[in-house]
């Protein structure tokens, strides 16, 4: 009864380790030049002046998204 809840909480756990390892190597080592288009997207607002910031990513939002969706469709026909 319980094995498909299960199943889906390891694979989300796994892939939040494997996230958070490399959140963790980016950070010691700098970001590597395949993560520089990261928040750097054409659909991605950012309006900076003197004493004001304001971003919001809309492109990287629909880019990871689509990663995402994509991982999730991957662990979903691993575990069916």
């Amino acid at each position: 009864m319980f094995t498909e809840p299960g199943k889906l909480l390891i694979a989300i756990g796994i892939v939040a380790v494997f996230a958070g390892v490399l959140l963790l190597t980016f950070q010691k080592t700098g970001v590597p030049g395949f993560m520089r288009w990261f928040g750097n997207l054409p659909l991605d607002i950012r309006i900076v002046r003197e004493d004001y910031r304001f971003y919001f990513p809309i492109g990287t939002s629909i880019v990871l998204s689509a990663i995402l969706s994509f991982l999730l469709y991957l662990v979903n026909k691993i575990f069916r």
